[in-house]
């Protein structure tokens, strides 16, 4: 088979993965890029951004639903003491709730091209009527300033999964990039864990430590999602997850999401980042990620892989993955690679929608019965 028909077979397998099923990504921070250099305008978001967004290349990408991230610095409203710097503070709630509105009005503003979506079946329908299903991520439990009572409300609102921590530790957690304190999870950690179960709000384990991912698995009644990590074996980076934790997916019935930040993918990357950048920077490249890719599906299984790129998270990509316009380059990727439309449609978004399924009943149910956290 000539380079030319090996690229053409590998084009037609991508093809049919994607009329099985549509990428769904875990994370994308359009949102917080619009906050910086937009003033949260909506307005002419259709082609030819600076940003790693637009619609045009969602469409291009095959994306048929986005997990928007509704972050904000778990440094904001803290004080040069500290104050707050655990729980979270008011003014991270009011910065979620402006994200989240920002989504909304997105939404509004293109309906053609955007469907609010909260479960499977809106996924599913979305797509039916040719329109990209937003869904909502929290990212950092600070976003919550430690009250229930938010958590409760930002799942009224449509978030369906919450991120634990992001760079440093919460009142409740231990992150990945931050000096242990709660060894894991505090016992009210537990409870959080129960409370969003019951809310059907999807525990998500990027950025936490492994202690707190372990605990997580050991609370958690539903399966547990890592919106955007990669593998610890490959590039031995706090943020990505160890082999001993992916074995206990399949288990738990969760999806790690591969991600696309080459410090993560590549630890000559990760030296060259943290380091003074007095040279080029070390060549990541597509094939990078789907190494990590095939890593996880040896580790946890076919089923329990996804894909979370972090676009406008961070300021570079892989080569060939430089915006939300490159999934079917890292599907291809991966076709050359022997993998069938089967495979590659469950990585795409086939595994995550079927998480999303496993929770709806308790979504869906407005978190019936006592709550596990009280104010």
């Amino acid at each position: 088979m000539t380079d030319t028909d090996s690229q053409a077979a590998a084009q037609a397998t991508v093809r049919e993965a994607l009329a099985l099923a549509p990428v769904i990504d875990g994370h994308n921070d359009w949102a917080y890029e619009c906050r910086l250099h937009r003033g949260y305008s909506v307005d002419g978001l259709e082609a030819g951004l600076a940003s790693d967004t637009d619609i045009a290349r969602l469409r291009a990408g095959g994306v048929g639903a986005q997990f928007w991230s509704v972050y904000v610095e778990d440094s904001l409203g803290v004080d040069e003491a500290g104050t707050g710097s655990l729980a979270g503070s008011a003014a991270a709630v009011q910065a979620t709730l402006e994200q989240i509105d920002w989504v909304y009005r997105l939404i509004a503003r293109y309906p053609d091209d955007f469907a609010l979506a909260r479960t499977a079946d809106e996924v599913e329908a979305a797509r039916a009527s040719g329109r990209i299903a937003s869904l909502l991520g929290a990212e950092g439990a600070h976003s919550l300033n430690d009250s229930p009572a938010v958590l409760r409300m930002l799942a009224r609102l449509g978030v369906r999964y919450l991120t634990l921590t992001h760079v440093h530790n919460t009142s409740w957690a231990d992150s990945g990039t931050d000096e242990p304190l709660h060894n894991g999870l505090s016992p009210r950690g537990v409870e959080y864990i129960r409370e969003m179960n019951r809310l059907g709000v999807l525990v998500d384990l990027s950025h936490v430590s492994p202690a707190t991912m372990h605990q997580a698995l050991d609370a958690t009644s539903a399966p547990v999602i890592f919106s955007h990590s990669s593998c610890q074996a490959l590039s031995p980076h706090p943020r990505n997850v160890p082999d001993d934790v992916l074995t206990r997916l399949a288990a738990n019935g969760g999806v790690l999401m591969v991600t696309f930040v080459p410090q993560f993918l590549s630890a000559a990357y990760s030296d060259w980042f943290d380091g003074p950048r007095t040279g080029p920077a070390p060549s990541v490249t597509v094939s990078d990620v789907a190494d990590h890719v095939e890593h996880a599906r040896s580790v946890a299984g076919a089923a329990h892989i996804g894909l979370g790129g972090d676009f406008d998270g961070t300021d570079e990509f892989p080569a060939g993955l430089e915006g939300v316009d490159g999934y079917p380059a890292l599907l291809e990727e991966l076709a050359r690679r022997g993998w069938s439309a089967a495979d590659l449609a469950a990585l795409a978004g086939g595994n995550v929608l079927r998480v999303l399924r496993e929770t709806d009943a308790a979504y869906l149910s407005g978190g019936a019965g006592t709550p596990a956290l009280e104010l």
